[in-house]
């Protein structure tokens, strides 16, 4: 049987860059290679496509952290065009031919490239967000994961807050500051937030996730710097309430028209909150997966995880988190329509503790994505 060639597309454009090169390195190390042709595809911080022919390998934790810090190690390779436009050549591969000399500036030898999945393994901006969902969409091409609709308002937290209060999700009271509002006038900004939520707040870029470029303000006065340090990420800000001695839940979703929801973990982070570090450069945060909470509390953490991206038109695959203040109030944080997939994740981490390892996980999500495709294709294009 033929193995179907997998496109796996990691890094890119955003502040994720590292966090996606540690998210494919597990993918590839557990790629079922009896089914599936993994191609490495790596989008550079500058935007070009290449065919990478170091594709990043990260067999333990270890290894994941020290690619991240150390990414400028995987370039090289040659660079890949993808055409907009359906077509058996997914991608379009660029030789360049050097210059001869005596008015010759060389050339580009153009060959094609087919694939039958593309899998990004993108976080954040150009790659969660829809950018590259809708040039997939353009491609015809089957792919892992989330619409240009759910991957859309799911990286933007304010209008994920909006849906899930109109699909009767309990969220945190939030205020939204953009750039040329703080620019015009920041004591007003700051007077406004005062007047409107009770501190200790979370200040975050509305279109980021890995706890990049978020912070905890206890006081009015670390309130600017805060705000500051999001808007150098995102031109609009989210800034909400803390959520009373808050437990941090989160579930994963798996499916198109028909989800399910994993068993739900806890994140115990070693300060603050569960920042960037303490996801991926320290150790001494730790998770319990499944997490410790009643049967009645975890049935409703599935339910509303499935309601969270049934709110967002999600497919594939997403990781809801929430936050768990007493015994039973649950408050939605936030969606993520592709949530970090390394082997030490909560993504993966759900499932396997639901009884779905790694590698069939991806087997499954392969399977979606072709399913989706097929019933995008069976649409009409024409009135007549």
């Amino acid at each position: 049987m033929k193995r179907l060639r997998i496109g796996i597309v990691y890094g890119g454009r955003s502040g994720e860059h590292e966090v996606s090169i540690a998210s494919a390195a597990s993918v590839f190390a557990n790629l079922d290679r009896t089914k599936y042709e993994p191609i490495a595809i790596r989008i550079e911080k500058d935007g070009r496509w290449m065919l990478s022919d170091r594709p990043p390998s990260a067999p333990s934790a270890a290894d994941v952290i020290d690619q991240m810090r150390d990414a400028s190690r995987l370039r090289g390779g040659r660079e890949v065009l993808l055409p907009p436009r359906p077509g058996d050549d997914t991608l379009v591969l660029i030789d360049r031919r050097p210059a001869r000399g005596d008015g010759d500036d060389g050339a580009a030898v153009l060959t094609g490239l087919g694939l039958d999945v593309i899998f990004p393994v993108l976080h954040g901006p150009y790659g969660e967000d829809g950018t590259i969902q809708g040039l997939l969409d353009l491609a015809g091409i089957a792919y892992v994961g989330c619409g240009v609709l759910a991957s859309a308002v799911g990286m933007d937290k304010a209008t994920t807050k909006v849906l899930f209060k109109a699909a009767g999700l309990q969220v945190a009271p939030w205020v939204v500051v953009r750039d040329t509002a703080w620019q015009a006038g920041r004591d007003a900004v700051v007077r406004h937030i005062g007047d409107a939520l009770t501190y200790p707040l979370f200040v975050k870029p509305a279109n980021l996730g890995s706890s990049v470029g978020i912070s905890k303000v206890k006081t009015v006065d670390d309130l600017p710097a805060a705000i500051d340090l999001a808007l150098a990420f995102d031109p609009k800000v989210v800034v909400e309430a803390g959520v009373k001695d808050a437990r941090e839940i989160e579930c994963a979703v798996l499916g198109n028209d028909t989800p399910v929801a994993s068993v739900p973990g806890e994140i115990i982070p070693d300060g603050e909150f569960y920042d960037y570090d303490a996801k991926y450069l320290r150790s001494g945060s730790r998770t319990e997966v499944p997490a410790t909470l009643t049967p009645k509390i975890a049935a409703e953490v599935q339910r509303q995880s499935i309601l969270a991206f049934q709110a967002v038109e999600g497919s594939g695959l997403a990781r809801v988190d929430f936050f768990l203040s007493g015994t039973s109030t649950l408050v939605i944080n936030e969606i993520n329509t592709m949530p970090g997939f390394t082997t030490i994740s909560m993504y993966p981490k759900l499932w396997g503790a639901s009884g779905v390892d790694y590698s069939t996980l991806i087997d499954r999500l392969i399977t979606l994505a072709r399913d989706r495709h097929a019933r995008q294709q069976q649409r009409r294009t024409s009135a007549f």
